[in-house]
């Protein structure tokens, strides 16, 4: 109990630094810190949750593989798991945090939000769904493009030992692996004020390492369900790359808001017609789409060729590829995406 303690008033003090540092409302920094303090204060060791009698087959079998998971990313891809999901905290309601991306309608450029430790970053999360509306709400009326969408997990970059919400549980073993790695993979890299890359990396290697976790347990079927997953990412990223050159070509010329939607329902058409092999990227052209959803869609599917192409000259070592791309991305913080590129 003491040692919780002290994490819960370290993370008290990181969010009165932030809220000094950056100018950031202190009733948002005092919230956050809060319901962060609150999750964090609810968790109990997986372990002893696989003890209980009562425990379900389902819940077990997932809880069982986000251990396997978490080791398999320490041992085999040697990412930096420290306590990271060994604790289970029961999640109310369906999500975790409420994540605000804004962007001009006139351009697909992310509105920033800077903070300590992380710098300027592309989103802004919120504990209340109610919060994560009212800010897009006013920046709506400010002339901004948003997008609200449910976080279910999420990582401090290290700073605490991060639960496995209850939220996550809804997904398949598939996609649950792959989380765990991906949120292992900001553990282990976080450039400052380098969003994108930070998320495009661990898409890469959540998608990556997933599939070699399942190929080294002799599981086919859930190893193929990533495989397809991991083409439909560079097929998205390949559209995605497409989609915003046609945009950007526009927003240069100057087009009206008529026309914009026009190029939105256009672009909709498109993507509905590329080859998948998965629905993961149907919301694309199912959901309404905006500057915002543009944005935070490049933030997870941002130049993956870059680090495939890297994994393929490397003959396949993720662990490899890992421990080059975080070497060269800690040396050139400025501009990561040229000095990985530069590796091949």
């Amino acid at each position: 109990m003491r040692r919780g303690r002290r994490r819960l008033l370290v993370f008290l003090s990181l969010a009165a630094i932030a809220c000094t540092a950056c100018g950031c409302a202190t009733g948002y920094v005092v919230r956050a810190a809060y319901e962060e303090a609150r999750l964090l204060w609810r968790r109990q060791p997986i372990d002893r949750v696989l003890a209980r009698p009562d425990l379900d087959a389902d819940t077990r079998a997932k809880l069982e593989l986000v251990l396997a998971a978490r080791q398999f990313a320490a041992d085999t891809l040697g990412l930096r798991a420290g306590g990271s999901y060994t604790s289970f905290a029961v999640v109310d309601g369906g999500e975790v945090v409420h994540v605000v991306t804004a962007a001009p309608r006139n351009a697909l450029t992310p509105y920033t939000w800077w903070f300590p430790i992380v710098g300027d970053v592309p989103y802004r999360g919120y504990f209340e769904a109610a919060d994560a509306n009212a800010l897009a709400g006013r920046m709506e009326r400010d002339g901004y493009d948003t997008l609200v969408r449910p976080a279910v997990a999420f990582s401090t970059l290290g700073w605490f030992n991060d639960p496995l919400p209850s939220s996550l549980l809804r997904d398949d073993a598939s996609r649950l692996a792959e989380t765990v790695i991906h949120e292992l993979t900001h553990n282990t890299l976080y450039v400052p004020g380098q969003a994108a890359f930070n998320e495009s990396f661990a898409t890469f290697v959540g998608l990556r390492g997933a599939e070699l976790f399942f190929v080294q347990r002799a599981e086919a079927a859930r190893a193929t369900r990533v495989t397809a997953r991991a083409v439909d990412a560079q097929t998205f990223a390949t559209f995605l790359d497409g989609a915003i050159a046609r945009l950007d070509a526009a927003y240069r010329q100057g087009i009206d808001e008529p026309t914009r939607q026009a190029l939105f329902t256009a672009l909709q058409r498109d993507a509905a017609q590329q080859h998948w092999i998965t629905d993961d990227y149907a919301g694309f052209w199912r959901s309404p789409l905006n500057n915002a959803v543009i944005v935070q869609d490049r933030l997870y599917a941002d130049r993956l060729d870059v680090f495939d192409a890297l994994f393929t000259a490397r003959g396949g070592d993720l662990r490899g590829v890992i421990r080059a791309v975080v070497d060269t991305a800690n040396r050139k913080p400025r501009d990561p995406w040229s000095a990985v590129a530069a590796l091949r």
